[in-house]
């Protein structure tokens, strides 16, 4: 069996299509290069480059490489940039997605699992994020992510589709040193790249209703979550019941201010965060139960704050390395 990994050489990607072949599963790649790098994807697995809105590209992989399930990851995944490139958003998202499906459909493809997210709920105000917690998404991003999830439940109706919907929260850490986080919007690049440059890290905000002042977040290693699609695929593949979406979450959450902590340890750079004001709209806590995600796919917190910044960071010294 081989499973199409959309966006497969990019950050997620690549840990999925590494932890697919571990678990000993086929994979084949397809990616348009946009923000992933062809060195992420493991040697000696299918590359295809190319955009999922290449529907006749994505029917040759499928038929070229005997492809049975999709894992799809790839997309636009800035929400803050999708405020001003919602358009682009939206054919990303939503048209891709829905090429993709049209390119199963016609070859007999009936199973996926969808790369989703805690976008979805917007700035839900709650304790603890469910499954059934109501979506608001804030965002042209969080709304494509919707819309994603609602063409796989009505493509299901239609013809028979099986597919399930991973929720993430914030995806931190490194399962191998050849594949980081390089996003320029995410907490932890945004805090190594400081470093190394010799500036201060920045937290936006230290007056919320929270223990230490700063916001609280769910922060996932990349790890946990390439073996919660691993087991939606075997769980898909297996033919046994599957809900249609999972929040892949911890239930407690970290905070912005613990997480500088952690660096300065983990780093041995130490340094005093500078407070600037709030970001507009940013609630201060967001974590999400992962009740059903442990039940189903066995999804458990496997690593600990330390080990997902050590992992990041080692990651990211790498990179600095002549090669």
């Amino acid at each position: 069996m081989t499973w199409l990994v959309t966006g497969g050489a990019g950050y997620i990607g690549a840990h999925v299509v590494r932890a697919l072949r571990d678990e000993g599963l086929g994979a084949v790649v397809v990616d348009d290069l946009s923000t992933g790098r062809e060195d992420f994807v493991p040697r000696g697995t299918p590359f295809v480059r190319g955009s999922i809105l290449d529907g006749a590209l994505l029917e040759r992989a499928i038929d070229e490489h005997d492809v049975t399930g999709v894992i799809h990851v790839a997309g636009f995944k800035y929400a803050g940039v999708s405020v001003e490139r919602p358009l682009h958003t939206y054919e990303q998202n939503v048209t891709g997605t829905a090429v993709l499906l049209a390119a199963m459909a016609d070859r007999g493809v009936d199973r996926i699992v969808f790369s989703s997210s805690a976008a979805v709920y917007g700035t839900p105000d709650v304790d603890l994020v469910t499954e059934d917690t109501p979506k608001a998404p804030a965002s042209p991003y969080g709304e494509s992510k919707l819309v994603g999830e609602w063409l796989l439940r009505d493509q299901g109706v239609a013809a028979g589709l099986r597919h399930t919907s991973l929720r993430y929260f914030n995806v931190v850490g490194s399962a191998t040193p050849e594949v980081l986080d390089l996003s320029p919007h995410n907490l932890f690049p945004l805090v190594f790249e400081a470093l190394v440059a010799g500036r201060t890290p920045q937290i936006n905000g230290d007056d919320y209703p929270t223990p230490d002042g700063t916001n609280v977040r769910d922060y996932l290693h990349v790890a946990d979550l390439a073996l919660a699609h691993v087991a939606a695929a075997r769980r898909l593949d297996a033919g046994e019941a599957i809900e249609p979406a999972y929040n892949l979450g911890s239930g407690d959450g970290v905070s912005v201010r613990e997480i500088m902590a952690a660096v300065a340890r983990v780093t041995g750079i130490g340094f005093e965060p500078s407070i600037a004001p709030r970001r507009p709209g940013d609630p201060a806590r967001i974590v999400a139960s992962g009740e059903l995600a442990a039940r189903d796919l066995g999804w458990a917190m496997r690593h600990s704050l330390e080990d997902m910044v050590r992992s990041a960071w080692d990651a990211r010294r790498g990179a600095s390395q002549p090669s």
